[in-house]
């Protein structure tokens, strides 16, 4: 298994798109990037602890490549926004790539090169990229949020667009409906 480490706003709309990704094994709703150790989600949303909601994801390369699930991660997000995606902002929002090694940090460097040069979006990417550094999973309640509230407000009119999106746009990486 590898592991990829993306922050693009509420990390439970990350959370329900690449769960649902065929080689994804696991993916985990946490916080990196900041100074504070094992912080809380009201800590991280304070803006004070430098943190960014993101989701760890276990992959097996053999079945999905990192390359692909950076597409995915542009596709749903709008990788040019600083500290913002729709309603929600702030810091803890920022589009962000956590690299597990040093080919994931060349992988996503020059695939933002690659999108800024092809004038993908009309404004360019602000994603920053850097090495990961510890992760920590949010609590409980976080995690399968979507999954467990699909009518909740927020899931209803932000989740659930971002998850049809992606059936849409990369249906052929959709697991299988009996998995």
């Amino acid at each position: 298994m590898a592991v990829a480490i993306l922050g693009g706003g509420c990390f439970w709309c990350l959370e329900a798109v690449f769960e649902q990704l065929t080689g994804v094994e696991r993916v985990v709703s946490g916080y990196i990037g900041g100074t504070q150790l094992d912080p809380t989600y009201e800590q991280v949303c304070s803006g004070l602890t430098g943190h960014a909601e993101v989701v760890r994801i276990e992959f097996d390369p053999a079945k999905i490549s990192y390359a692909q699930l950076l597409d995915v991660f542009f596709a749903i997000h709008d990788p040019t926004t600083l500290n913002r995606q729709g309603a929600d902002h702030g810091t803890q929002y920022r589009s962000s790539i956590f690299a597990c090694s040093a080919e994931q940090l060349d992988i996503a460097q020059n695939l933002i090169k690659k999108l800024n040069a092809g004038a993908v979006f009309a404004s360019p990417v602000v994603t920053t990229v850097q090495m990961a550094g510890a992760f920590f999973p949010a609590e409980s309640y976080h995690q399968g949020y979507f999954r467990a509230n699909p009518e909740q407000g927020y899931c209803a009119f932000v989740v659930a667009p971002k998850v049809a999106k992606a059936h849409a746009v990369f249906s052929r990486l959709l697991k299988a409906v009996d998995q």
